[in-house]
């Protein structure tokens, strides 16, 4: 009985509270005994495997059972939602550029990033996009290609609209069914963050981040602009409401939990019950926060930049204002083609270093740079990235229902 009763109270908690909790847990153990924090790191990666491997079934089967139910007459709001995605994304990278050249940060390069392979133009990046599209659905499920599930959730979406009504109640069943595994998981998140804290800290500590603090602080301060200045504004703009409440929960209920994951696929379960909890169009939601976590990229852009123009400033080139708006046009679209890269942001810094002539050995080092500090760059684009996501969705869905009202 006293164990039903713990079981019970832990799951009707406030589950920020717990994820709090199980911060600061992981950061007295990490401290205390730093070999036991690394085993606990289990927990951690049980914790994201599960999200990464619902993440991929629920995005395919809450598209499709949602296009299939939809109702004629019935209208979602994608088109201004990837407006904003990238609206914010280019706007991201201006504020990048912007921090870049009024703190210039130079660099002290380091080899170590000499096996990976970045791509070589941006047409690469498209076209690595443009087949994952045609992915095997199989493949793309197995491998969690999110633009691939998206495209067949919707073409398989669409061919079901005319079914009976059995087989769209079918989906809409396994739909709920997935979403309520997806809600079991999430609970678990205070046991998860707690040994992702413990291992990383444990693990990783931040004595090497000290000698590059001010390129962590252009980072972290384009990220905190976006996060706390612009988008708030867009979302001011388009509900015409106060926008730090939504900004703020998002950040707590969203931000938090990506920051430790450090996977915008695993936190897209997350983000989809956050847009169930403020009781956002599900037509919507379904599609727009997956396609967010593949192209919702401004974190990404904001490395990118900064990175890029860290090595700029180390060269001792020149550049001039034409060019930083050039390089933030490529930042933004290299960003929204990250999940088309392996690595990620980092390995696209070379294709923007390509503009200024920099040596790619030299843009490697660079590269190699932000992995060291990853530890705190990649969790902050992480949380800026997938909080986003529900901003934007939400600030597009509150301003339709206010026109319709």
């Amino acid at each position: 009985m006293q164990h039903n009763s713990f079981f019970a109270r832990f799951a009707r908690g406030n589950l920020v509270l717990q994820i709090l909790a199980g911060i600061v847990l992981g950061v007295g153990l990490a401290t205390i005994s730093p070999e036991y924090a690394q085993s606990v790191g289990l927990l951690g990666s049980l914790f994201v495997g599960a999200l990464k491997a619902v993440a991929p079934i629920l995005v395919f089967i809450l598209v499709a059972a949602s296009i299939a139910n939809q109702k004629k007459n019935q209208h979602t709001y994608m088109r201004p939602i990837v407006v904003l995605y990238l609206f914010g994304t280019f706007t991201a990278a201006l504020t990048a550029v912007a921090l870049s050249f009024m703190f210039p940060t130079t660099l002290t390069l380091v080899s170590g990033a000499e096996g990976a392979t970045p791509p070589q133009g941006i047409a690469e990046v498209m076209n690595t996009l443009l087949f994952k599209i045609v992915d095997n659905p199989v493949n793309a499920l197995m491998d969690a290609n999110y633009i691939g599930i998206l495209a067949w959730a919707v073409g398989l979406g669409l061919a079901l609209h005319h079914a009976s009504a059995t087989t769209k109640a079918v989906f809409e069943d396994l739909s709920h069914g997935v979403s309520q595994i997806v809600r079991f998981i999430i609970r678990l998140a205070p046991f998860g963050i707690f040994g992702l804290v413990s291992s990383t800290l444990a693990t990783t500590g931040f004595d090497a981040l000290a000698g590059y603090a001010q390129l962590l602080a252009v980072l972290l301060g384009a990220m905190a602009i976006i996060a706390l200045v612009v988008n708030p504004i867009i979302v001011l703009v388009k509900t015409g409401e106060n926008p730090y409440p939504l900004v703020f929960q998002c950040i707590r209920e969203s931000g938090v939990t990506a920051f430790f994951t450090r996977s915008s696929a695993a936190n897209i379960p997350v983000n989809m019950a956050l847009c169930e909890k403020l009781k956002l169009d599900e037509d919507t939601y379904s599609v727009s926060i997956p396609l967010g976590a593949t192209i919702n990229m401004a974190g990404a852009a904001i490395t990118i930049t900064t990175l890029t123009l860290a090595a700029v400033h180390t060269m001792g080139i020149e550049i001039d204002i034409l060019t930083a708006l050039l390089l933030s046009v490529v930042a933004a679209i290299s960003a929204c083609g990250a999940s088309g890269v392996a690595g990620g942001s980092l390995l696209l810094i070379p294709l923007a270093c390509g503009l200024f002539g920099i040596p790619n050995e030299i843009a490697m080092q660079v590269v190699a740079v932000g992995f060291i500090i990853g530890v705190v760059q990649d969790s902050a684009e992480t949380a800026l990235n997938s909080s986003t996501d529900v901003v934007f969705t939400a600030a597009v869905c509150k301003a339709k229902h206010k026109q319709d009202a």
